[in-house]
This record gives structure tokens, C-alpha cells and sequence, in this order.
């Protein structure tokens, strides 16, 4: 045991649990746990300029690393900026540890107006969040650490939230930092393994619906082994991209609204295998079962098993693991009668539709696609090329594509790309977002200029929030409220940062531009004029 400062046993712990980058904005309430972290050369801190933008970036940062993003933040103002990139992370699963400063103890809950003073911050966090706690004791600290990481590496994997109150920051105590828990995973019974087996092998015509749980869990080898023995085409959700590579034979798509190749197999079906996936139905999907379909559900959340549609059979496992425990059950031939021509006319019939009615976007994608290697990472912001990548960008390695789920974040790609840049920086990032969404986190242009981030960020400008601009024109006789935007030149601003701008008017003139883009050491923006464009969800 140690004597140490509140600061000082928050920093221990952390660096107890391996991690090794806090994103977050200095404040009064952390700066003995700021010191703390200067005095640790193991401890990269990374400074930003919002604190939304501290969250998103360790939100990028976990979702391509498979490892814990921690911010630290002053409560009140700082922890509630901070509420968009938790809701995000909590709807993709995905491990954020929010460590928030909190005003003094013996102001608690007295509603004194104590600087950052919010009454009952925690319960703020309840429903962003997996488990949340302030801490009033020194030596409760490392336990308080060491509880958050529990629930950060077990079960379905969400946003913690912990409170450290300024004196307890500061004040002393004899500490004891025990060395990390050793957690295990969620196994499947075997019963039900090989109940899902028998199902499997014995189907004409099975299909495997793969959802962001596969990516969570790193099974991307085990479902696409599973898919191989069996001769089962695969289906993904926008966040299972990468479950299988997009240009495996059995790999048909995504199915996005009421896009993808959904339409052409769902009705085919006889055992639907679906693996870390709520299969809830977008609106105007369509996305319905019929009775004799025998639908089986692996979720590590038992609440997620038949929440959205009846199951057959349900199991409560991590994907990885129950599709590994499968493995080892199935026999070697199955009586799938999936034949490669007909899953490639799916494929065709697709593509076809894509292309009769966003010709555009399909052309910007499939440039940055050749320009980009087989790792690079993209980050589709809510912006409409973001919105056909779902559907027409092939993802070729697991963790190098991260939506935001049906939370649909406004303004969360660029600094979740510079999170994922931090945590893998030898690889390709880009993000893909719109001018108004972009301007949520530009000025984190700064930080990518001093952290040497060489992101690259393609804005569509369209000079409006397109979505609601088309839905005004198209649904409201084009009556035209707060949709259309003024922008700044996007190549000087970025020049004014210290960055590299660029405009491309064509999708030939973007591949030059991307090209160049990567080769370069430092952050480039590439603006790129569009039109007002229909998304998916508009199309029925």
C-alpha cells in the first residue's frame, strides 16, 4: 500500500487496468488527477476543445481497437457535454470510461450553486450508461476502477460513468491498487448449440443475419467459418460490416431500410441464424418473418433474444464464442441448396437498384474505395454518401467501418476519426461527412494539427442539412425552415488550422485528391460540392 491523492490513485488504476490514452479538457475538479497524469510517461493525455469531442474520439479510438476509451472531464458543463458520445456509445456497444470531477462533498446534493454544480449528476447518466458511481472515499478508488472495468469487459459492452468529488481528489490516504480482475466470457449451453446445429444442417435454404455484435466480440473468423461449412449466405446490418469481407462469395450485403438484399433472400429462407443483433425493423423495411421460418438468436444480452421478433431458439452467449462452440458441433456438409449463380443475381439485382437511383453516390464510393487499402478505416458520418456506404461500400477487414447505430449522432465523424487515427495510427483513416455536421467538431482541426493526425476528412457540401431540406421539399410543399446553411471556404479554413485543403467538383478529381491526401503528414479536409440528394429512408 501507498500513500497517495485521490488523483494520484485514479491514475494508478487506470494504468493497473492497461490503459494507456485519456482523451479529455482540463478543469479545476481533475487537475490533481491532470498532475497525476504528467507524472506518467506511460499516460498519453490528449487535449481537446469540447468535450463531446474528447468522448468521440475515445468512442474511435475503442470501436477499431477492441480496447477501453477513458475521458476525463469536469462535472456539470464538461460530463454533460459529453451525453452524445455516451448515447452513441451505449447504442453500438461499445466500452467508454467517462471519469467525471464532481464538486465538493459537503455540497452534495445541497443545490448551493457550487461551480459545475449539477444536483444528482449520476442519475443524469443511468440511461446512457451500463453502471454509474460516485466515489467519496481515497482508498475506494482502485475498487471503484476495478468495478467499472468489470462491467466495461463482461456481458454486452457499454458506457461507465464515475464521479471523484474534488476533495477527494486532493486529499491523501494509504492506497492499494490490486492487479487486474481475470474475466471470463459468456458461455453457451451446449444443449442449445446443439439444438442450433441440427437446425442448420438439416435447412434448404439457411441464412445468417450478422449484426455488430460479431465485431464486438472479434468473431468475424469464426462466423465466416460457420457460414463456409455450411454454405450459408450472410446478411449484414450496417454495424456488421466486416462480419464477413465484402467480397466473399457468400457475403450478399447489408440490409438498410427497405435497401439491400434483404427482399430477394429473407423470403427464401427456412432457418435464419442471426449472431449480435436486435433485428429491429427500420422504418419502411419491411422486415417481417413468416411462421414456419425458424429463427435462431445468439445476444450476449438475454434481453435482446426475442425482443423484436418470435425465436425459435435463443442463446445467450458472445458471438465469438458461441460460433466457435458451433463449430465444433457441425458436421462437415450440410443440405443447404444455395447456389453460387443465383446469390450472385442477388447481388446484381442490388446493385442495379443502387445505382438507378443514387448513380452519385455509388461513383464517390467506389473511388474512395480503390484509393483506400484493405485496413483503412471510414468513418460514414450522417450525411448522405455516408448513407449509401452502408449499402455499397464493400468492408474488407472487421473494425475499419463504425456508424453510430440508430442513435444517427449528427457531427460525430470527424472526431470519432480522430480517435481512430490515435489508436492505429499506422493505418489509412477518413471521414465522410457533410458541411453541416462537420461544423460540430471543426475546430478539433487544431488538436489533429498538433497531434499530427493525418485524417482525412471528405465534406459533402450541399450548403443545407440535406435530409430535412429534401423532406421539407418533398413532404411540405417546400416550405423551407432552418434547413438551408452558410458555410466557410472549407480549403482555407483548413489552411487557417494549419492543415491541407482541398476542393474536388467531380469523383475522377476526389481520387486524385484522397490520393494525395494519404501520402500526406498532416490533416487534410477535401470539400466536394454536391447536390441536394435523396437518402435511402427517403425512397419508399
Amino acid at each position: 500500500m501507498s500513500i497517495m491523492t485521490g488523483g494520484e490513485a485514479l491514475v494508478a488504476s487506470l494504468l493497473r487496468e492497461d490503459i494507456k490514452i485519456i482523451f479529455g479538457l482540463p478543469g479545476v475538479q481533475i487537475m490533481e488527477a491532470l498532475d497525476a497524469v504528467y507524472r506518467e510517461p506511460q499516460l498519453r493525455w490528449v487535449s481537446v476543445r469540447h468535450e463531446q469531442t474528447a468522448a468521440f474520439m475515445a468512442y474511435g479510438y475503442a470501436r477499431t481497437t477492441g480496447k477501453i476509451g477513458v475521458v476525463l472531464v469536469v462535472p456539470g458543463p464538461g460530463a454533460l457535454n459529453t451525453t452524445a458520445a455516451l448515447g452513441t456509445a451505449y447504442a453500438t456497444s461499445t466500452p467508454i470510461l467517462l471519469v467525471s470531477g464532481q464538486i465538493e462533498t459537503c455540497h452534495l446534493g445541497r443545490r448551493c450553486g457550487a461551480l459545475h454544480e449539477v444536483t444528482a449528476q449520476v442519475d443524469v447518466f443511468r440511461p446512457l450508461t451500463k453502471w454509474c458511481h460516485c466515489v467519496l472515499k481515497v482508498e475506494d478508488i482502485p475498487s471503484a476502477v476495478r468495478q467499472a472495468m468489470y462491467h466495461l469487459r463482461t456481458g454486452r459492452l457499454r458506457p461507465v460513468e464515475l464521479e471523484i468529488p474534488l476533495d477527494v481528489m486532493r486529499a491523501s490516504a494509504r492506497v492499494d491498487t490490486p492487479e487486474p480482475e481475470s474475466l471470463g466470457l459468456v458461455q453457451p449451453e451446449l444443449s442449445q448449440v446443439q439444438s442450433a446445429a441440427r437446425l442448420l444442417t438439416l435447412a434448404r435454404r439457411p441464412l445468417i443475419w450478422a449484426g455488430g455484435g460479431v465485431i464486438a466480440s472479434d468473431g468475424a473468423k469464426e462466423l465466416t467459418q460457420v457460414a463456409e461449412r455450411l454454405n450459408i449466405p450472410v446478411i449484414t446490418t450496417p454495424e456488421g460490416k466486416g462480419a464477413i469481407r465484402g467480397d466473399h462469395p457468400l457475403s450478399l450485403g447489408v440490409f438498410y431500410y427497405h435497401f439491400g438484399p434483404g427482399r430477394w433472400a429473407l423470403p427464401q429462407a427456412d432457418v435464419i441464424l442471426v449472431v449480435g443483433s436486435r433485428l429491429f425493423p427500420s422504418l419502411g423495411s419491411g422486415l417481417a418473418f413468416q411462421p414456419e421460418q425458424k429463427l435462431i438468436q445468439i445476444d450476449i444480452d438475454p434481453a435482446e433474444v426475442g425482443r423484436n421478433h418470435r425465436v425459435h431458439l435463443g442463446i445467450v452467449s458472445d458471438a465469438r464464442t458461441a460460433l466457435s462452440s458451433l463449430l465444433e458441433t457441425l458436421p462437415d456438409s450440410s443440405h443447404s441448396t444455395w447456389q453460387p449463380g443465383e446469390l450472385e443475381e442477388i447481388r446484381r439485382a442490388v446493385m442495379a437498384e443502387l445505382e438507378e437511383i443514387a448513380p452519385l453516390q455509388l461513383s464517390l464510393l467506389r473511388v474512395i474505395r480503390r484509393e483506400l487499402k484493405e485496413d483503412a478505416i471510414l468513418v460514414p458520418g450522417v450525411t448522405n454518401v455516408a448513407y449509401w456506404g452502408h449499402l455499397a461500400y464493400p468492408v474488407l477487414v472487421p473494425r475499419t467501418y463504425l456508424t453510430s447505430s440508430y442513435f444517427a449522432t449528427l457531427g460525430y465523424s470527424f472526431p470519432t476519426a480522430l480517435g481512430a487515427k490515435i489508436g492505429n495510427p499506422q493505418r489509412q483513416v477518413v471521414s465522410l461527412t457533410g458541411d453541416g455536421g462537420f461544423m460540430y467538431a471543426v475546430s478539433e482541426l487544431a488538436i489533429a494539427v498538433q497531434e499530427e493526425l493525418n485524417v482525412v476528412t471528405i465534406v459533402f457540401v450541399d450548403r443545407a442539412f440535406g435530409a430535412s431540406l429534401h423532406d421539407q421539399q418533398r413532404r411540405f410543399g417546400g416550405r423551407i425552415v432552418g434547413t438551408r446553411l452558410h458555410n466557410p471556404d472549407f480549403v482555407r479554413l483548413a489552411e487557417a488550422f494549419g492543415a491541407l485543403g482541398v476542393r474536388a467538383s467531380s469523383p475522377e478529381e476526389l481520387g486524385m485528391a484522397l490520393r494525395m491526401a494519404l501520402g500526406e503528414n498532416r490533416p487534410t479536409v477535401i470539400e466536394v460540392p454536391v447536390p441536394t440528394m435523396i437518402a435511402p429512408f427517403q425512397s419508399a
